[in-house]
């Protein structure tokens, strides 16, 4: 009687065995299961890295102009502004250059704003791809005169620009044999990032026009257009209507300040 009382040690032992094979298993699945959360999180991790890499060279490579990869480092003159004195000063800079005289402008002009954007600037601008395009025009440009009337003329000399008909002689003229007009499309994308302001607007173009004064001599009037569209302002004040003599920025003529677009 007191026999069968007595639990029997062999039929307990296999009971215990599978507990401990399922106890395993729970924990190997429960191992499984976090390295799987581990790859997938691993996973969504690098492509967020990679995404984010991505827009950083994207940006980098759009601030940046592109320098012909055949060409040889050249030495340039570029206007630079200063916003404490509001005066421009050049700086030269050795900067390899295409050969086409439009590219060159762009890229002239995409150095010198360039500088704008790094730290410590004294003249802070936007990062980022200011000009779309360069375009050039032999001068006489037939179909536009400068308008000598006081009330079309700054005391800087620029002068506003009016139709006339196409054969008329007075049409905007060049200085000397060769001139040509350069027509900069600059981005709205950077042109709505400018700061806004009578002297920081004057600044930049006077910068601008002096570059190429300097590099381009064949260059000797400028009109600017944004997004292949005439617009009034640069940013609110310096006009982008009028046509612009390149000239010596540092100049006493060429420093004064465009005068502020008609209201």
């Amino acid at each position: 009687m007191s026999n069968q009382l007595q639990p029997n040690p062999r039929s307990a032992q296999p009971v215990s065995h599978h507990v401990a094979i399922q106890k395993i298993q729970r924990r190997q699945r429960i191992v499984f299961w976090c390295l799987m959360l581990c790859i997938l999180a691993m996973g969504l991790l690098l492509a967020v890295e990679r995404h984010r890499e991505r827009q950083r060279i994207e940006a980098l490579a759009e601030q940046m102009p592109i320098d012909a990869p055949t060409a040889v480092a050249e030495t340039v003159t570029l206007d630079l502004a200063n916003d404490q004195d509001g005066t421009i000063h050049p700086e030269t800079r050795q900067i390899a250059l295409p050969q086409a005289v439009n590219a060159r402008a762009r890229a002239l002009i995409d150095h010198l704003l360039a500088e704008y954007a790094l730290p410590g600037s004294a003249h802070s601008l936007p990062p980022g791809s200011a000009v779309a395009e360069v375009f050039l025009l032999p001068l006489p440009v037939m179909g536009y005169v400068s308008d000598s009337s006081s009330s079309a003329t700054n005391t800087a000399g620029y002068r506003a620009t009016t139709p006339v008909p196409p054969d008329d002689p007075s049409a905007l003229q060049p200085q000397h044999p060769g001139g040509e007009l350069a027509v900069i499309d600059l981005r709205s994308s950077w042109v709505n990032q400018h700061p806004s302001g009578v002297e920081v607007e004057s600044l930049t173009l006077r910068s601008i026009l002096g570059t190429l004064h300097r590099n381009l001599p064949q260059i000797e009037q400028v009109r600017f257009l944004v997004d292949g569209q005439a617009r009034e302002t640069l940013a609110g004040h310096a006009d982008l209507l009028r046509t612009y003599p390149v000239r010596d920025a540092t100049s006493p003529t060429g420093g004064e300040e465009p005068k502020p677009a008609n209201p």
